[in-house]
């Protein structure tokens, strides 16, 4: 997965993808979600540095079918808030 970590006036920024979807735009409807390199290129990692990130930042953005699913199974987020859009998953993370 590619990782990329920011730290904001809110905190830690935290965008996590599956590398196969960097670049790619993904449209359901009136739903459009591009998977922008300037936002989510970062570092290759694995998936226990994914869930180290996760477990430290304020917000995060998730894209793509594994990313999405690592962010499931630790307990990050929901089945039910994560969005199909047109072959992938997106979910947003925010600790308040």
């Amino acid at each position: 997965m590619i990782l990329n970590e920011r730290q904001t006036d809110e905190g830690l920024l935290v965008s996590v993808c599956d590398p196969d979807i960097l670049g790619e735009t993904f449209e359901d409807g009136q739903v459009s979600l591009t998977v922008e390199e300037e936002f989510y290129d970062g570092e290759q990692v694995d998936e226990d540095r994914v869930v180290e990130s996760l477990g430290k930042c304020s917000v995060a953005n998730i894209v793509g079918t594994r990313a999405v699913e690592v962010a499931i199974e630790h307990g990050f987020v929901d089945e039910g808030n994560v969005l199909d859009i047109d072959g992938t998953r997106h979910a947003q993370l925010m600790w308040m």
